[in-house]
């Protein structure tokens, strides 16, 4: 893994590096023009935070089931990364929707799913910085619950009216628009990808300093 990381920060780089000229170069959409091409990031931005909520509940369950600190590390991680790209998520949706919609926010079932879960996962990351001993696996569960969230979020606007866009919007992107965007979800997973594995490899570091301490006091 560790011969793996700095070619992948390097492939992380060009990729973010060429991005934005596919974006330039990529048609204007008729109605919204310019404004559209948030597109970009807002959607692989959502795409990734789905990954990396479902990576935080299975690692949550793994650890419920076996107990090895190493899933708690990787769901700690993902979970704080599902925050940050949630974050950028409703940032980017607002700037989007304001052209579209004519609002910066609306209360439609999309953008309120989106929000909650969000908040599910600032309460594991509350849980874990407050909850004191056991919350590593009361935060497992709530990892469950965020990850068991994500699919409600994705078919909400298929199943209700919304404003916001069908699921079937990425599948029938045509020539020009479709490439940039999967180079971006690329893009951004492979960020994604080396990030976690830093937070993962940064959490195991200070647990063994923590040992090291504990083992110091029992001298």
């Amino acid at each position: 893994m560790k011969r793996l990381y700095l070619p992948a920060v390097g492939l992380g780089a060009l990729l973010f590096a060429a991005a934005p000229f596919l974006i330039m170069n990529a048609p204007y959409e008729a109605t919204m023009g310019l404004v559209q091409k948030i597109f970009y990031f807002h959607a692989p931005i959502g795409m990734v935070m789905f990954l990396s909520a479902f990576v935080c509940g299975i690692a949550g369950l793994l650890y419920l089931m076996k107990r090895e600190p190493r899933y708690d590390r990787v769901s700690f991680a993902a979970a704080e990364l599902t925050v940050l790209l949630g974050t950028l998520v409703l940032i980017t949706g607002p700037l989007w929707a304001r052209k579209a919609w004519g609002v910066w926010w609306d209360w439609e079932p999309r953008l309120t799913s989106s929000l909650l879960l969000w908040m599910i996962f600032i309460a594991y990351l509350l849980l874990r910085r407050y909850g004191g001993p056991g919350s590593e696996r009361l935060s497992a569960a709530v990892a469950l619950f965020g990850a068991a969230n994500v699919p409600f979020v994705y078919v909400s606007v298929n199943v209700w009216r919304t404003l916001h866009p069908k699921t079937t919007v990425v599948p029938s992107l045509g020539p020009g628009m479709r490439e940039p965007f999967w180079f971006c979800f690329v893009a951004f997973l492979v960020l994604y990808l080396v990030v976690l594995a830093a937070r993962v490899r940064l959490e195991r570091q200070r647990a063994e300093v923590e040992q090291l301490y504990l083992e110091l006091d029992e001298r």
